[in-house]
């Protein structure tokens, strides 16, 4: 796996670096919060071993700016000498999925890594995301902005298909028949049910995902055709 490494400290940097290179990862590294956030914006690694003593920009700021700003959920473990409860929770809350507290094992942080990507490569199947609109398609939980969302099945049947095929435009009858099969309403039964779905999803937010385009479909996107 390709891991990014961001430790300002020499010696911890090039012992987790060659650990990890003899287990057989391609490992990247930065020794500041900013050349860290770059690299991570713009390449693409499986994970990120992150320090929170970093000049530039710490570590709390890193998984904020990565989670809010850039939109990324690039799974993060972050590094720290500190163990009071109140800063381990603020790297959480700022958006790391592990906290390892320093002096520890490389073996340890080897076998999180590995649990934490496979975690991450199992949900990116059943977690669908577009924007700030979260569908967990295991436990069929809806959230958008953090808000939790309640949908009736058959929105939730449109709201699926809609974001897997996000930001493609999904022709009416297509959704009809994949909600309904052979057995389409007579009625305009899509415009009712898309209503709700809207009604639910964008109503109370500021940027609307839903788009339709007339006579042609529906679009879930950022950004409207």
């Amino acid at each position: 796996m390709r891991i990014l490494v961001v430790e300002d400290h020499p010696d911890i940097l090039a012992n987790i670096m060659d650990y990890l290179a003899l287990h057989g990862h391609q490992v990247d590294c930065a020794q500041d919060g900013v050349t860290g956030l770059h690299l991570a914006v713009t390449q693409a690694f499986d994970i990120i071993v992150l320090d929170v003593m970093l000049p530039g920009m710490d570590g709390y700021q890193f998984c904020k700016r990565l989670r809010d700003d850039a939109r990324m959920d690039t799974p993060i473990i972050m590094l720290t000498a500190r163990d009071a409860l109140p800063d381990r929770l603020q790297g959480l809350r700022a958006g790391a999925d592990d906290y390892l507290l320093k002096p520890f094992a490389l073996a340890e942080l080897a076998a999180r890594i590995e649990t934490i990507v496979r975690r991450s490569q199992r949900r990116s199947h059943t977690l669908l995301s577009v924007a700030d609109l979260e569908y967990d398609l295991d436990t069929l939980h809806v959230s958008r902005a953090g808000v939790a969302l309640r949908l009736n099945p058959i929105c939730l049947k449109l709201l699926q298909v809609l974001m897997q095929r996000s930001p493609a435009i999904v022709r009416r009858q297509a959704l009809e028949e994949l909600v309904w099969g052979d057995h389409v309403p007579e009625s305009d039964s899509l415009r009712t049910h898309m209503h709700q779905l809207r009604t639910i999803v964008d109503k109370p937010f500021d940027t609307p995902l839903i788009h339709t385009l007339r006579g042609i479909g529906y679009q879930l996107s950022e950004h409207h055709v």
